[in-house]
């Protein structure tokens, strides 16, 4: 079903993201899916993840955290199955996510927001130190043989790029 295609993608990729958390020694809130929403914007956003890792000490203790006060998170991820998730670009660009994942299945696209406006670049704000254009390999590799090979394998190769 493209529902369990799209959460399983989302939930290997979120593995990967937390193994370069920790190996690069980073506190970080994961806040799942939720939703993006400012009282000046007309419209929000449900990503189908996000993580706080710059601002992670800004909200560490804020339930709910609330984007009109709080800042926005500094990692959204979207996984495509279905339908692109271009259109919501502008959305977070207006509320000033810095870093905009979006994975189609094959390929792994990130945004840095420059200006007001997302760049398509090779490098994470979040995790500069590592090339991610390996994560889709990693990522294929988990879809063959399992997650816990791909977390272990893909640990062992971010160790290596430190």
């Amino acid at each position: 079903a493209p529902a369990s295609t799209h959460e399983n993608a989302n939930r290997m990729l979120e593995g990967l993201i937390v193994v370069l958390l920790e190996e690069l020694d980073l506190e970080f809130k994961r806040t799942g899916s939720f939703t993006c929403r400012r009282d000046d914007l007309e419209r929000g956003a449900e990503p189908d993840s996000c993580y706080y890792i710059q601002h992670e000490a800004q909200v560490r203790n804020k339930e709910p955290i609330d984007l009109n006060r709080d800042p926005p998170p500094d990692l959204v991820v979207e996984i495509e199955h279905t339908q692109s998730a271009l259109p919501k670009l502008q959305l977070y660009a207006t509320m000033g996510v810095p870093e905009f994942w979006r994975y189609n299945g094959d390929e792994l696209y990130i945004y840095q927001l420059v200006k007001g406006n997302y760049a398509q670049c090779q490098h994470s704000l979040a995790f500069a130190a590592i090339n991610l254009t390996e994560i889709p390999r990693f990522l294929q590799q988990g879809k063959q043989h399992g997650e816990l090979k791909m977390t272990k394998n893909f640990r062992k190769w971010v160790i290596k790029q430190l």
